[in-house]
């Protein structure tokens, strides 16, 4: 794609003020891909405001950016899950919004988190601000109507998945395809010997990673199913060693939980540990999410589990148009990695699948083959999805200056 170097400045050397708004871990890795990208574009000449974590907040600290608070507020996730935190939320949403309209920045871009991302985006529509969503919601899977109220607000969607154009563009939204952000994130490229040797695990010794999720109703749910499944494979596996990288919002509820199961847990955090991690794993236990695309990269075959309140649930299943819950197995249309969702996910059902694969040089080899499948969908391979959603900023950037240009 082009690039637009320079183009955020004015002829009188104008500074280009970018908002972005974070609300989650994985939000805040793409946040600050994209800021790191935005910068070396404007020769540094940006300022960047928004909401962000500690990514977000080491790449742009000196271009501008504080948080306008904590996004661990944010990071909640359920339909009936959230009703606690909805009135915080709401106030949150009229300050971030505020906020913005205050600081009246060039362009806004959200960064998934639809519940809060979509909210302020109304109330900013014709304010000033060009308005951007990075991660287009899941519209395909279930209320596709939602295409055309978001198109009703929004001036340009970037997507991550090939397939999701249609559905935006029949309501006269500008939308780009990018790829996903995580074939950017290195996990193809971890070392896994370094790993071993690190934590003294034997070369041909066999290591399961189990990753419970992100989001404190998530590990609620699934961390005592995850210490159910390492009693059975105990039994079955003498020598298993297992690792969990785990992030700083749950990582001390993950520590309490893992120091009470049957199996010695190597707990870890950080991209590069977990980087580490992925190379040096068998076989991963895994929360549907993000991390599946992280593992699919790696190429680490996986079980898929997950578990939310029964309320949540049954709302998804009436209104969900999918057959499968992962986007690994939704996007080759097949069950690439098993899964094991609600009723399903039972601790003898996950053993059994995780035993499979550790097992059965087949099955695992198969999907390692698929896994690499996914892997190029996603865009593994191809121009960084950071720099492409920059150079489409960048060029929202510049037909902004022609439209508005700066005060003499």
């Amino acid at each position: 794609m082009r690039s637009f170097p320079g183009v955020g400045e004015s002829s009188g050397g104008e500074v280009l003020h970018i908002c972005l708004l974070a609300g989650e871990h994985s939000g805040d890795h793409m946040g600050a891909g994209l800021i790191a990208e935005l910068i070396t574009r404007n020769r540094g000449k940006i300022r960047i405001s928004g909401i962000g974590g500690s990514e977000m907040i080491l790449v742009g600290a000196d271009h501008g950016f504080e948080s306008f608070f904590p996004i661990e507020e944010l990071s909640v996730g359920g339909i009936f899950e959230i009703a606690p935190h909805i009135p915080k939320l709401l106030r949150r949403i009229n300050e971030t919004a505020r906020n913005i309209r205050e600081l009246n920045p060039d362009i806004v871009i959200s960064i998934d988190s639809p519940a809060f991302a979509f909210r302020v985006g109304k109330k900013l529509k014709g304010t000033g601000p060009i308005l951007v969503h990075y991660v287009a919601p899941t519209v395909w899977a279930w209320r596709p109507r939602r295409a055309r109220m978001i198109a009703g607000f929004l001036d340009h969607l970037l997507m991550i998945f090939h397939f999701e154009a249609p559905y935006f563009t029949k309501y006269g939204l500008d939308a780009t395809f990018i790829g996903h952000p995580v074939v950017e994130m290195g996990f193809d490229q971890g070392d896994g010997p370094k790993f071993r040797r690190s934590h003294r695990i034997g070369e041909t010794q066999p290591l399961l990673c189990v990753l419970p999720g992100s989001r404190h109703s998530e590990v609620n749910l699934l961390l005592p199913v995850f210490g159910e499944v390492l009693g059975l494979l105990k039994a079955e596996i003498p020598n298993l060693a297992v690792v969990l990288p785990t992030v700083a919002t749950v990582s001390d509820k993950v520590r309490e939980a893992a120091a009470r199961w049957p199996l010695p847990v190597i707990v870890t955090e950080g991209i590069a540990d977990k980087r580490d991690a992925f190379a040096a794993s068998d076989v991963a236990l895994a929360a549907s999410g993000t991390v599946t695309y992280e593992l699919a990269v790696a190429g680490v075959p996986m079980v898929i589990v997950y578990r939310m309140f029964f309320m949540s649930s049954l709302v998804i299943k009436l209104m969900s148009k999918l057959t499968y819950a992962s986007v690994v197995n939704i996007i080759l249309g097949r069950e690439v990695a098993p899964e094991f969702i609600q009723g399903r996910c039972k601790a003898k059902n996950i053993a059994y699948a995780l035993k499979r694969l550790f097992r059965d040089p087949e099955s695992h080899n198969a999907q390692v083959r698929d896994l690499a499948e996914v892997a190029q969908a996603l865009g593994l391979g191809q121009v960084p999805p950071s720099q492409r959603a920059a150079d489409v900023i960048m060029e929202i950037a510049a037909k902004r200056r022609v439209a508005r240009p700066p005060t003499p």
